[in-house]
């Protein structure tokens, strides 16, 4: 049996589950949706998959007596294969008016399924997402605090050796790989890709041939955490720029790539406007680049843009498991000078800079530290985030923070 990994969503899930008579489930396949659900409520709930086509169709021919066949408390996985089901979902909570925790329902494509949602069980179902694991929850502390968080102890080991911790981004982090550490990585993610290919990408609208899909997604993976030129990357594939944007739409929808935005303020400097794109899962980066080796991760091209989607990654995951949407951002001026991510805590902004070397040094936090003169009060002390097992003032209110401690 596969060893279950604790997860940072569990308090939020059961409290939802105590508060809602639906609660939907929605973040990346593999992720861990049905693990967890399974794990928190299977001693309450049935469980019955809407991907298996005979299922699928016997939900489409007869809505109400499916219901009727598999009552609630239930959970329903993959329900974006059965939207239909939705009106009669609501007409069942309707009936049960003020009884939570009725429904639980899984989805791996946002877009469809929130549209859906929205007009089928508005009011009535929390929304929650889960990603893949978060380094934190991996290290089995699921509800470690983020640096910058007044009166918290990260709760993270302080020290990673170096080639542990690329080999840790080249697995990445989905739940089956880190319970199964002994499995082929390349393999599982060039599985993993092609599920993804054949099984969500071909259902979402505005796609083709799957194949230039698929050379869409190693093109974007190359340009990973840069600034998107959209028109460059739609040239090189021979395709329209309306194209290349809808398939971004596609891989946000399915939760593949995290779009960082650029942070604005009126500070009197004129601000780039060009959005990033990151992978969600740094082992998915990994593997669309060819990246097979932790030695020719840290020292080659990539090195960068992989630190950098650890980074996200890591913030992003932890702040999604507890429920929240997470705002982060970059800050780029016209003139070139940069941070790398801007995070809205409350009515502050933390300001965090990613760099490669694991010696630290005044200069890194040139950036930081012009942010926050710009932004004034509303700026936190800030981070600069680096793969070594240092910590260290680089300055007044700037630290220089091991990836490991994030």
């Amino acid at each position: 049996m596969q060893r279950y990994i604790p997860r940072s969503l569990e308090p939020v899930l059961k409290k939802a589950a105590s508060e809602s008579p639906a609660v939907v489930l929605t973040g990346p396949r593999q992720s861990g949706k049905t693990t967890l659900l399974k794990t928190l409520f299977s001693d309450q709930c049935g469980y019955v998959s809407l991907e298996t086509p005979d299922i699928r169709a016997s939900a489409l021919e007869d809505p109400r007596g499916f219901l009727e066949m598999y009552p609630a408390p239930i959970i329903y996985d993959e329900v974006q294969h059965a939207p239909h089901l939705l009106p009669y979902i609501k007409e069942r909570i309707d009936a049960q008016r003020g009884v939570a925790g009725q429904y639980f329902l899984t989805g791996s494509q946002n877009l469809l399924l929130m549209e859906r949602i929205t007009e089928s069980l508005a009011g009535r179902a929390a929304m929650l997402r889960l990603l893949p694991l978060s380094t934190r929850e991996a290290a089995g502390n699921p509800h470690a605090r983020l640096p910058w968080e007044k009166g918290k102890s990260t709760g993270m080991a302080t020290q990673v050796p170096y080639l542990d911790m690329w080999r840790g981004f080249l697995q990445g982090g989905y739940p089956e790989l880190a319970a199964n550490p002994d499995r082929d990585i390349s393999l599982w993610h060039a599985s993993y890709v092609q599920t993804y290919l054949e099984r969500d990408v071909r259902t979402l609208r505005q796609i083709g041939d799957l194949s230039q899909f698929q050379a869409f997604l190693r093109a974007l993976a190359a340009r990973s955490a840069q600034l998107l030129n959209v028109t460059d990357l739609a040239r090189d594939l021979g395709v329209a720029v309306n194209t290349v944007r809808s398939w971004i739409s596609v891989l946000e929808a399915t939760y593949q790539v995290f779009v960082l935005r650029p942070y604005f303020a009126n500070v009197g400097k004129r601000l780039v406007k060009t959005p990033k794109v990151f992978f969600t899962d740094v082992g998915t980066l990994c593997y669309l680049t060819g990246l097979k080796d932790p030695r020719h991760a840290a020292a080659g091209p990539m090195a960068g843009p992989l630190m950098e989607t650890a980074v996200l990654s890591e913030i992003l995951k932890t702040l999604t498991h507890r429920g929240q949407d997470p705002q982060i951002y970059f800050w780029r001026t016209a003139s070139g000078l940069e941070v790398d991510m801007v995070v809205e805590a409350g009515d502050a902004l933390v300001p965090i800079e990613v760099k490669l070397s694991a010696t630290p040094r005044p200069a890194f936090a040139r950036a930081v530290k012009t942010f926050r003169k710009d932004l004034g009060p509303r700026a936190l002390p800030g981070y600069v985030v680096h793969p070594g097992d240092i910590r260290l003032s680089l300055g007044s209110d700037v630290t220089a923070l091991p990836f490991a401690e994030l």
